[in-house]
This record gives structure tokens, C-alpha cells and sequence, in this order.
């Protein structure tokens, strides 16, 4: 029993020095590495209409400009303008499954290898409520997409990408604040890819971190504000986004122009802020 004791302990000390000899290496390539840091505003603009206590349409607009290395203006270019329309569906209270078919025009884009690439993107995701208390919600969202991305030779190149992220919202009452307007959140979502001409080589993507407020205007429109940092591995320079991100979301919107439905929220939403 001792001796099982003893090579237990061995083992997981092994291990454990391997994940400490890991991380130091990975701690020392991010100091080698050089880092271009680019500040960006991000801001997007979110339209949904309940059709049905199952069924809900969406559609959102966005904007992002960006710095450049040269130049720290964070509204120096404008690197991306997209459209995307979503339907999403509430099979239980915990559960949410949404597709998106959306147009993305790229133009100087830091992590893309040329100067212009369109874009058509498809996706499905699933968003999943792990923690649902009065002081707390997290969500856990995965999204599986499916880029086609134009080249300089005009041709279409498919990328695959997996992104996971995990979110808590806040209301500001478990703070000891009297107000049910306004949400804190915090979400960290990685990013992994297929290989292409214009997106690169590397299979990680990238890693998203977030940190940022919501108010609740009225019954039915939000505003959001965030802090958001990204993190892009790449050969032989490293890219590091800071942005300021602003999104403004307009629940049950167009009331006139399909037949006026009001869903109850449930768990998976009180998860994305709609407290």
C-alpha cells in the first residue's frame, strides 16, 4: 500500500514538473517573440423579432476600425464592415441552437495576408446555461463556421474555424447596488482554424478576453460597453488587439411588420445579459 502510495505521488510529481517545464517554454517564446499591438473600436448593432416562444430572428450589423503599427489612431482604417442574419432556436430552457449566413468585407485586416478579402461565413452554434443563480449566470457557447475567403488570384479559399467560449453576466444588484438596469460581464472565448493561403498556418487562431458593462435603456433595447483584448499567435510576429467595443441590441424589433410576439426569456438568455 506504502509502495503504491510512493509511486502515486512520484508520478503526479512528474507530471506536474512536465506541465511547469511546458509553460516556461511557452512563457519564453511569447518574451522572443516580437508583438504588433494594434488598438481597434469595435461596434455592432443587434435587431431580433420573437416569432414564437421557439423561434427567434435576428439580424446584426458591424463596424470595426483599427490603429496600425505606424500610426495609433484607433479610427486610423476601417478593416471590417459585416452583415449577418440569424435564426435561433430554444429546443429547452438551458438550450439555444443558432445559424448565421452573413457577407464580411475585409480590408486590412492584421491577421489576413492581404490587403482585401471578402468573405461569405456560415455557422451553427450552440449555446448551453451551466450556472443559473440570482447573483450569477454563465453560459458556454461553441460555434463551428464555415469561411470562404477570396485571394488574390480571386478564388474562394474554404477555412474551418471552432471557436469556445465560456461567459458570466452580473447584475449589479450582487454588488449591493438598488438598480436592475445594469450587468457586468466577463467572457473568454478560444479561437482554432484550418490552414489556408490567406489566413495562415496555425491551428490556433486565437484567444478573446472581455470584460465590459450592460444597461437596460428601456423594456426592449440594451447597451453594452467592453473592454476586449486578443491574443494572435503567428510567425514570426505576434498580434495583440486592444479594443474598446460598443453594441447596441434592439430586442423585438420591426413590431409592425410580422405579426407582434413577446417570448419569456429563459435561463440560456438571462446567461447572454437579458436580465
Amino acid at each position: 500500500m506504502h509502495l503504491e502510495k510512493r509511486n502515486h505521488f512520484k508520478v503526479r510529481q512528474s507530471f506536474s514538473k512536465k506541465i511547469w517545464y511546458f509553460l516556461l517554454i511557452i512563457a519564453s517564446t511569447h518574451l522572443q517573440a516580437q508583438t504588433d499591438k494594434l488598438n481597434q473600436f469595435w461596434n455592432e448593432y443587434d435587431f431580433t423579432k420573437d416569432l414564437s416562444q421557439k423561434w427567434v430572428l435576428q439580424f446584426d450589423a458591424g463596424l470595426v476600425t483599427s490603429s496600425t503599427p505606424e500610426d495609433s489612431d484607433i479610427f486610423h482604417n476601417i478593416t471590417q464592415f459585416y452583415i449577418r442574419p440569424w435564426a435561433h432556436y430554444y429546443p429547452s430552457q438551458r438550450w439555444k441552437v443558432s445559424v448565421f449566413y452573413a457577407y464580411y468585407s475585409n480590408q486590412n485586416v492584421p491577421e489576413l495576408n492581404q490587403r482585401k478579402a471578402p468573405e461569405f461565413r456560415t455557422a451553427i452554434q450552440a449555446t448551453y446555461n451551466l450556472v443559473k443563480l440570482p447573483q450569477i449566470k454563465v453560459n458556454l457557447r461553441a460555434r463551428i463556421e464555415d469561411r470562404h475567403i477570396e485571394n488574390d488570384d480571386h478564388y474562394l479559399e474554404a477555412v474551418e474555424r471552432f471557436r469556445f467560449q465560456i461567459k458570466a453576466v452580473c447584475p449589479v444588484t450582487t454588488f449591493g447596488l438598488k438598480t436592475k438596469a445594469m450587468y457586468v460581464f466577463a467572457s473568454d472565448e478560444l479561437f482554432f482554424k484550418t490552414k489556408s493561403q490567406v489566413s495562415g498556418p496555425d491551428l490556433f487562431d486565437r484567444n478573446r478576453a472581455s470584460l465590459g458593462v450592460g444597461f437596460t435603456l428601456i423594456d426592449n433595447i440594451q447597451l453594452e460597453v467592453a473592454y476586449a483584448n486578443e491574443f494572435m499567435p503567428r510567425d514570426p510576429t505576434n498580434k495583440m488587439v486592444n479594443a474598446i467595443q460598443l453594441k447596441g441590441i434592439f430586442n423585438n424589433f420591426f413590431p409592425t411588420l410580422l405579426k407582434s410576439f413577446k417570448r419569456k426569456k429563459s435561463a440560456v438568455d438571462l446567461g447572454e445579459g437579458s436580465l
